[in-house]
């Protein structure tokens, strides 16, 4: 018997069933996928593609224009970005969704319920009712009040984490797997031949660092571009502390970048900065400057280690004194070995392959009544990047 409760038999026959009825719910305040910023929106998008590809039947919930191809049901007049952080829309989107899948499995049939949102799992025992798991993908951190929310949920959830250390900070939650996050390299331009310049990527906040890459890029004599989002009241004022008072001439502020400017700063930068200060549960951005070429000068902190090869694709460090010298090491690494290793672990196919996997061992055991998972196994990528 595997830690799931199958044998290794029983979880490869897992992969030889029906096609799935798959109800995806996202957030209402971007696009799927993202025009510009919209991490967790940009996943799914691959995931919903992957899935479809597989021979799955998906119905997207959620808000924008559709851009995916899943069955789209927008569920507002517009997407809410400007109310992102705000608990109303959260609320009210988690009181629309679940009257839209009520409704469609009256009709067409759902066989599980895979939720991204925050307010949407507490529709589980409501799903429950209907005979219909709810998978819940963990995209954010899992302490403090995060996961005294998780451990309350209780048993109508089944809990993704999407990486070994984040789901090593609550053991006890109700994890039934991990799947990495993934993108579609093919959407991606690689460049060998890089410009002088680091960037930074991500929102502007002391836990991602953007302080401290300006302060390794400086004592580096190397520009930065810093690219992000800055646009709730802690973020800005994050940057007037600590980010304004350290810019140069030779700093560029791009601001929020769009998908063509993303990946036009991630395969043009020698190195991308990643001086995170928290347990980041994956990291998005370090797969994509990678799959560009790029290499990523990191903290060592949450997936990191999972993530990035060191010495190959990346340097991680321990402390930031230790960055300036490493942006000058991965200068001299093989763009090539960066693109090579997200095609190998971190490509949508893996992605749709390990979701699936997730749904048909619950489902199985929806069926035969098994307990609640115990310890589960990893499905979808590779269990670690390290090296």
């Amino acid at each position: 018997m595997t830690p799931t409760g199958f044998t290794a038999s029983e979880l490869f026959s897992l992969d030889n069933g029906e096609p799935l009825r798959i109800a995806m719910v996202v957030p209402p305040y971007f696009d799927v996928p993202p025009k510009a910023y919209g991490g967790v929106e940009a996943v799914v998008a691959d995931l919903v593609d992957s899935l479809c590809e597989r021979g799955h039947h998906v119905t997207l919930f959620g808000a924008g224009e559709p851009g995916t191809k899943a069955d789209f049901v927008p569920l507002w007049d517009r997407i809410q970005p400007e109310r992102l952080g705000d608990p109303f829309p959260e609320v009210v989107h988690a009181l629309r969704v679940r009257r839209a899948i009520e409704q469609l499995a009256e009709t067409d049939g759902i066989d599980l319920v895979h939720d991204h949102t925050f307010a949407g799992p507490l529709n589980a025992p409501a799903y429950a009712n209907l005979g219909l798991p709810t998978v819940v993908t963990v995209h954010g951190p899992v302490q403090d009040d995060c996961y005294r929310y998780y451990k309350e949920l209780g048993q109508e959830c089944s809990l993704v984490a999407i990486s070994d250390r984040q789901r090593e900070l609550a053991p006890d939650l109700k994890w039934v797997g991990r799947v990495h996050n993934a993108l579609r390299p093919d959407m991606w331009p690689f460049q060998t031949e890089k410009q002088d310049y680091a960037l930074f990527l991500g929102r502007f906040s002391f836990d991602k660092g953007p302080h401290l890459a300006l302060d390794a890029a400086h004592e580096a004599g190397i520009p930065l571009v810093l690219a992000g989002k800055c646009s709730e009241p802690p973020e800005k004022a994050y940057f007037e502390e600590y980010v304004r008072p350290r810019l140069t001439e030779n700093d560029h502020v791009f601001g929020l970048a769009d998908a063509a400017a993303k990946r036009k700063l991630l395969s043009g930068a020698r190195a991308l900065l990643f001086p995170i200060r928290w347990e980041e549960p994956f990291g998005m951005v370090m797969i994509e400057a990678m799959v560009c070429g790029t290499p990523v000068v990191a903290l060592r902190g949450g997936a990191v280690e999972e993530v990035l090869v060191e010495g190959v694709t990346a340097r991680i460090c321990d402390d930031p004194s230790e960055l300036p010298a490493a942006l000058a090491e991965v200068a001299h690494y093989d763009p090539a070995a960066c693109r090579a290793h997200v095609e190998a672990n971190f490509g949508a196919d893996v992605l749709g392959r390990g979701y699936e996997q997730v749904y048909r061992r619950i489902l199985a055991r929806e069926r035969v009544g098994y307990p609640p998972f115990g310890i589960p196994v990893p499905v979808g990528a590779a269990s670690s990047g390290r090296a």
